[in-house]
């Protein structure tokens, strides 16, 4: 079987060609060191023109259009395009991620800029409103944003003499910014009369509020505060794309290829012409400049570098070059030297020296290039084009040799045969020409078998075969040099190729992945010597296969840098680099190859770091043997969980069925019960799908979960106190260190994590808002300030939090396959580990993001799925449990060794002071040494070991362990089948708590007279449970199939069983040994009963529509109940047991006669006379009122009416538990409502004497005992009930005031689009007219004509005098209280009206006001501390609806 795993050699990136000169502006730099930082394609370069050496910052995932310098000028922020784009703070020394600043820019970030001290960073969006935001970056924390304005922003900077102040320009318009609290408000730049109002595209601030900005037109304005005040003219001949602050002054660098430096008075001291130096040429244009004491570097549109001494200033230093703008295809290596060729559509070919790193020749064409070829003498170079022609110039001094033109189509690829004599050239004519070298190329065969566009060749090594793609993937063979086309497999089997090139063919078949687009790879070029081969894609990544690589969805090694798509990629003549180019981003990149033997000695070097693995995700693990998954964990990774409806959805579906609620609201409705129910006992605990969510609290009790249910228990009193938080399963527990504290994370749509305290039962902290779908691993840090969690979405997202404060610090996607745990470094809060399938990744924390590295393997074996892991004794030792059954041992991120600790997967592990305790599959727990080097004790889960005062019975020897925690002497043990055992160091096990295994649960039946319950699960179990104090399992039976109904005979000595496969039991209550066994049906037996009295029926229903009866003296079937329509889901006897009521699927109700099973019609008036003997029902119009108002979407699974008929509690598929009143007639009854349950509650019922409500949840497994509590008895417990779903009017309507407030819609005025500007200017003040269905309603005012906006500056107008507001009458009463108070110990009165906050001196009558708001204030608040006098917050109304704009002012000061 060929071998899918990737090669173990790698590639590294050694230069990259080229700088991104065009759309960008001020992305060149010095750095301390006096290094060059810059960037091209998606990779930050750190150049060292002393060393002439690079190193690169690979932590972007697409092209870095911005870059800004730390004032202590070591630190780095780039931001990149994307969908999702990202800052990247990094240190240009190490090349190492300092912080990630992410989930705010939508597009693409534009501009970016540090503050004066270094603390914040400024950063502006490529989104529609170019959003501004302030970010403290080493938190990862965004302090403030604001939408930037309606077009570009070209440039940002902060004011470096004045704390808080940005200025930023861009098209036509420049803005000056002030930072206040977390609001950031512009004023607009005015032109006025000194210059024309033009576009923006550089800025400097200077002291004293002045600022410099250089325009398109070439000149330099400068503004003063936010008023123009003169201009430099003609500075620039053309438009100034950038401007430099330094000691020494200004520089700026333009269009017109000038560089000019200004003294700090912006007086000019001198002019560099770069287009007129030895180096320049016609068209240069300056993109970016940066002055340094005597050193100047230019970047410029082309792609160059220059660097310039000021003694020396007319001999620029040419440092780098690289292709200009235009896709970049043609790439061609030297047969025996190491260059490479490379041309592009801006029609210049161009000699790359690999060893040098340096361009050593360029020629210009007539035509955009599209690919190359060298002779295999290597003295031609050929070049194919874009128009269809080609040209062959020599190498030596690049002369043109000849050039022919026979295609009008561009030429994709043409290549030299190996003996030199041959030149093939393929078009998007789909055809091949084939010319002679020798004749002066002349054409000498053409191959026209191909329906689409050439892409690739390759010929064989002796000349005589060529093989061809096309753009449909179609692989051709021809025989040369006459092209005729070779389809005799045979005569093919024997061809040796010179070189593999293709992209189709058996040899490279494992290169696709398993989806793919025929054309999404570019460029492969097998190694032949070294057996691998490197590919290029479209989606800027080239990856490293083995060669041959025959099997679809190889593994391979994967490495970034490009952006968008890569075009071309060639080994070099001897094999020691690898040369890309990219198509959009125009760059070569130059890899170094590091074959097998050298990987050895680079080991201890860590591997270069980036936010994506080099070891690509797709292509998880370096192996193709991975090992099957064990069955447990897989059945694990399959289950859902996804709900069709979350309880998020609740308020909104109700607000659908609104017209249904009018309707019920004018009716009469029952009042809920004035009884309730109080949880009193959980049995269960959840351990199928979770692991490590067991643990002792600090008072000895424990803690775990079970459905939505945090519980506490105590073991010495067998009672239990429950947190009732969630409102959908619990995944995931964590304990705090010092063990009073507990994290759970839930189910949900938007799901939470609640950290609670295990003796008051009260939440400290709720997090939401990062989790989709669920959380399923939760872990505190040593300190236990942070808490970090990972989520159920496709990503499995992992974010870190400061739990106290409600922040999330930082994100980043986790995995693609599931993640089991997650741990943080207990001695660096900033370090954390994750395991999951197929994953062992160690992270740290960058600002706002987490940075990754796969734990590396080497040769000590293979990426295993990881269930468990734990720190060791240092920072650096980690330890993680595998599928396999093994332990790994960590240091760094280097795997050192391996011990086998269990057969089958380990899945707990727990660290302890002096060593580790290990829990796995195969029910044992084994204490080790901290070195895992000795196993000192093991300890089998075993029946035999059970001791007497066991709440229950072990299900099973050996079961599979899946939490294990220490503590008071003893270990706790969690199992798969939701068992709670105590084990004692001697060796006797206690069982404390156990619930049903995995599978639904809906079989639940009360004794008639004892306080027991017995239970049927798809687990397969039978189980009688003592309800009594005690609360313990009395009695397990294990089953041939899953039961889901079950019920007592009215003696309670015999328990029928109704089982999944259509056949049913009855057993003896006591031993639960089989008294008879019935199988008449195929489908699920979904109901059972007794008849009431001497029992003498057995009704038996059944999903096949059918009730059989049964006489249970004689054994036989006695009667059929037929006419139902669908399944059959409740029953109930009468008190004669003449009579059978039954509900259907259907939502049918039904009435049988007993026991001959005839159907009857009652009318529903006649229901309600029978007395029945158990009302299990959820149709009639008894219960009418117990099916909500979204009954559509949920179902009312069960109900059950207490002995006294007065209380029915029902259980639905939102898994809440309500209490209704009986009858509850009417649609919509009130009731009280109970969430403890996560889905579906799936049975009901009251015990023998009403004492107790028993329910059991379907897919939670757990069965719940709540104490039913009279009117009256109220304790103050949290969770009473929750109220009903809608009140009524009549429970004290509102007054008619009230009712008017309440109704008042302040959105009215607020314009369906966006006129009523939040921010800036004033409308009448907008370049632009409002359309019609813009302008404000409220406005009366005539349109301003067109011509009034203009300059006219030769009219001589009137100066318009400003107004000043001197008094304001009126007070806002009618909608808002509390908003009139004094100050100064009474000396002013402080309220508002409109948009005015309003000071009111008492004495002497005068006003003073606040006039920042820019609309109706709503409310007004005074603070009452001594330390903050005089300070007032108001709050307006905008027309986001809920966005309240506060603006606190001093009173009096402004």
């Amino acid at each position: 079987m060929a071998d899918r795993s990737a090669p173990s050699c790698h590639l590294r990136l050694e230069w990259v060609y080229g700088y991104r000169g065009h759309q960008c502006r001020n992305n060149l730099y010095y750095t301390a060191a006096k290094e060059i930082v810059y960037f091209v394609a998606g990779v930050g370069v750190v150049y060292s023109p002393r060393e002439h050496r690079q190193k690169f910052y690979l932590g972007h995932q697409d092209d870095i259009i911005s870059l800004a310098l730390h004032p202590e000028r070591v630190l780095v922020a780039t931001g990149q395009v994307g969908k999702e784009p990202y800052i990247c703070v990094w240190d240009s020394y190490t090349v190492q991620t300092v912080s990630v600043l992410k989930d705010v820019h939508t597009h693409g970030i534009a501009c970016l800029a540090f503050d004066l001290d270094g603390q914040r960073l400024v950063s502006v969006g490529l989104d529609s409103k170019n959003t501004v935001c302030v970010w403290d970056w080493r938190k990862g924390k965004l302090l403030s944003m604001a939408p930037g304005h309606t077009d570009r922003i070209f440039d940002i900077s902060w004011d470096l003499y004045q704390p808080n102040k940005l200025v930023s320009c861009g098209v036509k318009h420049i803005k000056f910014w002030s930072l206040c609290g977390n609001s950031l408000t512009p004023k607009r730049g005015v032109f006025g009369k000194t210059g024309d109002l033009q576009t923006i595209l550089c800025l400097a601030c200077a002291r004293d509020e002045v600022t410099y900005s250089g325009a398109l037109n070439g000149d330099i304005y400068v503004w003063k505060g936010i008023n123009l005040v003169r201009t430099i003219q003609g500075a620039h001949a053309a438009g100034i794309f950038s401007m430099n602050a330094c000691e020494e002054g200004f520089a700026t660098g333009g269009r017109d290829g000038c560089v000019r430096l200004w003294d700090l008075n912006f007086k000019p001291i001198t002019v560099i012409d770069l287009r007129e130096t030895d180096q320049g040429y016609k068209g240069l244009s300056v993109r970016s400049v940066c002055w340094r004491g005597d050193h100047i570097l230019v970047g410029t549109q082309d792609s160059e570098i220059f660097e310039i001494v000021v003694h020396e200033r007319n001999k620029p230093f040419l440092i780098m070059q690289g292709h200009c703008e235009g896709e970049l295809w043609a790439l061609a290596v030297h047969p025996t030297k190491p260059l490479a060729m490379t041309g592009s559509d801006d029609r210049s070919v161009r000699i790359w020296s690999l060893i040098d790193h340096a361009l050593i020749a360029r020629c210009n064409m007539e035509e955009p290039i599209r690919c190359a070829a060298v002779s295999t003498d290597g003295i031609h170079l050929a070049l194919g084009m874009k128009d269809g022609s080609f040209t062959v110039l020599r190498v030596r001094d690049m002369t043109e040799v000849v050039h022919i033109k026979d295609r009008k189509e561009a030429i994709h690829e043409l290549k030299y045969s190996p003996d030199g004599n041959f030149l093939a050239v393929g078009s998007n004519d789909s055809s091949v020409d084939i010319y002679g070298v020798v004749q002066r190329y002349k054409k000498v065969g053409e191959c026209i078998g191909s329906l689409s566009f050439i892409t690739h060749m390759d010929w064989s090594s002796d000349s005589k075969y060529l093989q061809t793609n096309d753009g449909n993937g179609k692989r051709l063979f021809y025989r040369m040099p006459s092209g005729k086309e070779v389809t005799n497999k045979e005569e093919l089997k024997g061809i040796q190729w010179a070189s593999w090139t293709c992209v189709s063919g058996l040899e490279v078949n494992g290169i696709w992945p398993k989806y793919s687009d025929i054309n999404d790879i570019n460029s492969v070029d097998a190694n032949f010597i070294g057996q691998v081969m490197v590919t290029a894609d479209d989606y800027g990544i080239v990856k490293l296969f083995r060669y041959p690589c025959l099997r679809k969805g190889a593994k391979f090694k994967k490495y970034l840098g490009h952006s968008a798509h890569v075009t071309n990629v060639r080994w070099s003549h001897d094999h020691q680099w690898v040369v890309s180019i990219g198509g959009a981003d125009h760059s070569v990149f130059q890899w170094k190859f590091v074959p097998d033997r050298k990987l050895k000695d680079t080991l201890h070097i860590a591997p270069q770091e980036s936010l994506v693995d080099s070891n690509s995700d797709e292509s998880d693990s370096d192996q193709s043997d991975v090992p099957e998954l064990d069955s447990e964990i897989e059945q694990e990774t399959q289950i859902t969980y996804r709900r069709q409806v979350y309880k998020e959805d609740l308020p909104q579906l109700k607000e659908q069925c609104k017209e249904k609620r009018k309707s019920a609201a004018s009716k009469r409705r029952e009042r809920a019960p004035g009884n309730s129910i109080r949880l009193h006992f959980v049995h269960g605990y959840r351990g199928y799908d979770c692991r490590s969510n067991l643990f002792y609290t600090q008072t000895g009790e424990l803690v775990y979960h079970v459905a939505a249910v945090g519980v506490v228990h105590n073991r010495q009193q067998n009672t239990q106190r429950f947190y009732l938080g969630h409102d959908d399963d619990i995944l995931c527990l964590a304990i705090h260190p010092l063990k009073d504290y507990v994290a759970t994370g839930q189910v949900g749509r938007d799901s939470s994590i609640h950290i609670w305290d295990t003796e008051t039962i009260k939440p400290l902290s709720v997090l939401k808002g990062y989790h989709q779908y669920g959380v399923c691993a939760v872990d505190f840090s040593a300190d236990g300030k942070r808490l970090a969690s990972v989520g159920i979405d496709d990503n499995h997202t992992i974010v870190l939090w400061d739990w106290k404060k409600g922040e999330k610090l930082s994100a980043v996607r986790g995995s693609k396959d599931k993640i089991f745990v997650v741990k943080i470094n207990p001695y660096m809060p900033d370090k954390l580990i994750t395991v999951g399938i197929k994953h062992m990744k160690f992270w740290r924390r960058a600002g706002g993001g987490l940075i990754g590295r796969k734990g590396c393997i080497g040769a000590l074996g293979r990426t295993d799925t990881m269930m468990c892991a734990v720190y060791g004794w240092t920072e650096e030792m980690a330890f993680s449990g595998t599928s396999t059954g093994d332990v790994c041992i960590w240091r760094d991120v280097f795997l050192i060794k391996t011990v086998k600790a269990h057969d089958g997967p380990v899945f707990s592990m727990h660290a302890l002071e002096k060593g580790f305790v290990t829990g796995g599959k195969d029910g044992v727990v084994a204490l080790w040494d901290d070195t895992f080097e000795r196993c000192l004790k093991t300890y089998a889960i075993k029946r035999a070991a059970l001791a007497p005062g066991s709440k229950g019975l072990l299900l099973e020897d050996n079961p599979s362990i899946r939490a294990i925690s220490l503590g008071h002497g003893h270990i706790l043990v969690g199992t798969k089948n939701g068992e709670i055992l105590e084990v004692d160091k001697s060796g006797p096990i206690t069982l404390l708590v156990q619930g049903h295994m995995e599978g639904e649960v809906w079989g639940l039946a009360t004794h008639p007279h004892l306080p027991i319950c017995a239970t049927v699960s798809d687990d397969k179990t039978l189980r009688i449970w003592d309800l009594s104090p005690s609360h313990c399992m009395l009695a397990v039976r294990k089953l041939k199939k899953g039961g889901r109904c079950c019920c007592f005979s009215p003696d309670g000595k015999a328990l029928a069983v109704g089982l999944n496969d259509g056949s049913f039991l009855i057993v003896n209550a006591d031993t639960l040994e089989d008294l008879v066994s019935f199988q008449h049906r195929k489908d699920v037996i979904s109901e059972i009963r007794f008849s009431p009295g001497a029992g003498k029926y057995l009704a038996v229903a059944s999903c096949d529509n059918f009730v059989d009866i049964y006489n249970v003296m004689s054994s036989k079937r006695v009667g059929i109940c037929k006419g139902a329509s669908s399944y059959i889901t409740h029953m109930d006897w009468d008190i004669r047991g003449k009579l059978l009521q039954v509900n259907t699927g259907a939502k049918e109700q039904l009435f049988f006669e007993a026991p001959r099973g005839k159907k009857q019609t009652i009318p529903s008036l006649e229901v309600e006379k029978i007395g029945w003997a158990s009302w299990t029902s959820v149709l009639g119009s008894c219960c009418e009122g117990i099916w909500p108002i979204i009954g559509e979407v949920t179902d009312v699974t069960a109900s059950c009416l207490t002995s006294d008929s007065k209380v029915l509690a029902t259980g639905d598929d939102f898994g809440f538990v309500k209490l209704f009143r009986y009858p509850a007639k009417g649609k919509f009854g009130k009731f009280k409502r109970y969430v403890a349950h996560s889905t579906h509650v799936t049975n009901v019922r009251w015990t023998y004497d009403d004492s107790l409500l028993v329910t059991v949840g379907g897919a939670d497994t757990s069965l719940m005992l709540w104490t039913y509590e009279m009117e009256g008895h109220r304790d103050s417990r949290q969770c009473d009930s929750e109220e009903s779903d809608l009140d009524s009017e009549e429970d004290g309507g509102y007054d008619s005031d009230v009712t008017r407030e309440n109704e008042i819609n302040y959105t009215i005025k607020a314009l369906s689009t966006n006129i009523r500007p939040m921010f800036g200017i004033k409308p009448h003040l907008q370049q632009k007219e409002p359309t019609l269905d813009e302008r404000p309603p409220v406005s009366r005012a005539l349109p301003q004509p067109e011509k009034l906006q203009t300059n006219n500056v030769g009219k001589k107008k009137r100066p318009i005098e400003d107004l000043i507001l001197e008094l304001v009458f009126g007070y806002r009463g009618k909608d808002c209280r509390n908003n009139v108070h004094y100050l100064n110990d009474g000396a002013d009165v402080i309220y508002h009206t409109a948009s005015i906050g309003i000071l009111y001196n008492v004495a002497t009558g005068s006003q003073s006001f606040y006039q920042e708001h820019n609309d109706d204030i709503l409310c007004l608040t005074v603070n009452q501390h001594p330390k903050f006098t005089n300070i007032v917050a108001t709050g307006q109304e905008t027309q986001q609806i809920c966005q309240l704009q506060l603006l606190l002012f001093m009173c009096g000061m402004q």
